[in-house]
């Protein structure tokens, strides 16, 4: 393995990490801990349409979030693809859910836009979170079967 290769692995590695640390923050409902995996600039944008922007507001409305409506809740998360924009940029698409116990299925998608900061550290500097609409989806692949995805097919 040249060297170039061993650096893309530590990334893939490092971003996994990442998000793995955003996901221990969440089930410790640890929202300083939540909001430090994100630049002091994001931008989260949750799947009711709610916009967060830094780290801060991030952390400090999931902290309420977390000692109220997603009280003892839990994040799954599955990594579905990483891809690289250059050395210090990956955008991240996870299939996900949030639940008191172990989820039924992945009803969220999260389209995760990931930097390297000054400090050589990743953080993630957005994220678009959406539920999944699988009977909506089904109907529009019935309706026009050319709007169906290759990797669905």
């Amino acid at each position: 393995m040249n060297a170039t290769s061993t650096d893309a692995q530590a990334d893939l590695t490092a971003i996994r990490a990442l998000l793995q640390q955003s996901s221990d923050a969440w089930d410790r409902s640890d929202g300083t801990a939540y909001g430090a995996c994100f630049t002091a600039d994001a931008t989260d944008v949750t799947f009711v349409g709610t916009v967060y922007h830094g780290a801060e507001e991030i952390g400090r409305a999931h902290q309420a979030l977390f000692d109220s409506f997603l009280k003892g809740t839990r994040l799954t998360m599955e990594i579905l693809d990483i891809r690289r924009y250059g050395a210090d940029t990956a955008v991240v698409v996870t299939r996900g859910e949030v639940s008191k116990g172990k989820p039924k299925k992945l009803g969220k998608l999260a389209t995760y836009i990931l930097v390297r900061e000054v400090d050589g550290r990743w953080r993630i500097a957005a994220v678009q979170k959406t539920k999944r609409r699988s009977l909506m989806e089904a109907i529009s692949f019935r309706a026009q079967p050319a709007t169906k995805p290759a990797a669905t097919q």
